[in-house]
């Protein structure tokens, strides 16, 4: 029985790890539950699946959530110090990060420090920590599973590879909502738009990142600190039908893909189980239905947040940061119709150039540099 602590359980990747848990009962239980503002629903996952403790960020339903759980006897913690010390917990066997955005970082790296091992959904803990969590995985022998379905994907492709075989990494994309969107209308893209992906089911900035395009850019960030390859190895494709979810090229020139379903319980449930692959009760890949996969390069000029990022990697130190927290509070803005879609990389572009930069940061370095994204984006808005 492999205990779990699940980080955010009740956004998109949370609730997809309860299904996956819920249909292997004998494999895993669930020691410890967070959320952000969902109140309602973390107490019933609470009842359901009878966590020790669980935590919520605001802590204004923090009264509410305990007298709902009194009878039950589960301990409720309460704000980011509460999510923190259950991040901590070290009586489990695996911590899921799947906290959206910049909330993620603190966790990850309590949960490190208490010597647990991560399945990590929370992108933004490497993309602005890479080399801090990579200094935390090597001191305490710890393992880091990735849980993006691309990087999952190139996981399982090098199981087995020697590093130096591997000729670059293709990590695939669908091209988000406007890949065939005329640039020049930009300018009038609405929220609502945004939000529709074509093949994936997410959380709300996540979908906006794969309308922009900068979850691509966040995707190579944290690909060169998951598997330790230079950005001129690691290309980005577009493949709409969202079935190869990345590649693998390797210097005999043959290529490994992992394909399957655009259903974020397969890379959930290999990052939990991992040695072992457990068989499932949702829905098979079929080809013939599917009929046709396509592929294209993808279109920097159309969406500048993919060079944004690859510049913010080379750049290094808290750029990736800023990149990160600027682009967060930037989609949060637009979703909020407070800015236009193509402000967003405008936003991110502007504070790498104006910022500072700090090298080799320390984390109180790079929880400087998120909040001087995120006052930057807030003094965008008064404007």
């Amino acid at each position: 029985m492999k205990r779990i602590s699940i980080l955010g359980s009740t956004g998109s990747i949370g609730k997809n790890a309860l299904r996956v848990i819920a249909a292997n009962p004998n494999r895993f239980s669930v020691e410890y539950l967070t959320a952000g503002h969902n109140a309602d629903l973390l107490i019933e996952q609470a009842l359901n699946f009878q966590p020790k403790t669980i935590a919520i960020a605001d802590k204004k339903q923090v009264a509410a959530v305990q007298q709902s759980l009194k009878p039950y006897h589960i301990e409720v913690l309460d704000g980011k110090q509460g999510i923190n010390e259950i991040a901590a917990k070290q009586d489990v066997d695996l911590v899921l990060n799947a906290i959206v955005g910049s909330a993620g970082l603190e966790p990850s790296y309590h949960a490190l420090q208490a010597g647990n091992d991560i399945a990590l959904s929370n992108k933004e803990s490497l993309v602005m920590a890479g080399e801090l969590i990579n200094r935390l995985l090597k001191e305490k022998n710890l393992k880091l599973y990735p849980v993006d379905s691309e990087h999952s994907a190139v996981w399982q492709c090098i199981a087995g590879e020697k590093p130096e075989n591997i000729r670059r990494i293709i990590l695939t994309g669908s091209g988000g909502p406007f890949r065939s969107y005329p640039v020049e209308q930009f300018d009038q893209i609405t929220p609502a738009q945004a939000l529709k992906h074509p093949t994936w089911s997410m959380g709300r900035k996540i979908t906006i990142d794969s309308a922009t395009l900068m979850n691509k850019g966040l995707e190579i960030i944290e690909a060169y600190w998951l598997f330790h390859l230079p950005p001129e190895q690691m290309d980005i494709l577009i493949h709409p039908q969202s079935i190869i979810h990345s590649m693998v090229e390797f210097i005999d020139g043959s290529i490994k893909a992992q394909l399957g379903l655009p259903d974020m319980k397969l890379p959930i449930q290999y990052a939990l189980s991992y040695p072992d692959r457990l068989p499932v009760s949702w829905e098979n890949t079929d080809f013939a239905s599917i009929g046709t996969l396509t592929f294209e390069a993808p279109d920097f000029a159309k969406f500048p947040s993919i060079q944004l990022a690859y510049d913010a990697l080379k750049r290094g130190g808290t750029a990736p940061a800023i990149l990160n927290v600027v682009n967060e509070w930037a989609v949060y803005a637009f979703l909020e119709h407070k800015i236009k879609f193509t402000d967003i990389p405008r936003f991110v572009e502007e504070a790498l150039s104006t910022l500072p930069i700090k090298d080799i940061p320390k984390l109180a370095d790079i929880l400087k540099a998120e909040q001087a994204g995120r006052e930057f984006v807030e003094n965008k808005l008064l404007k």
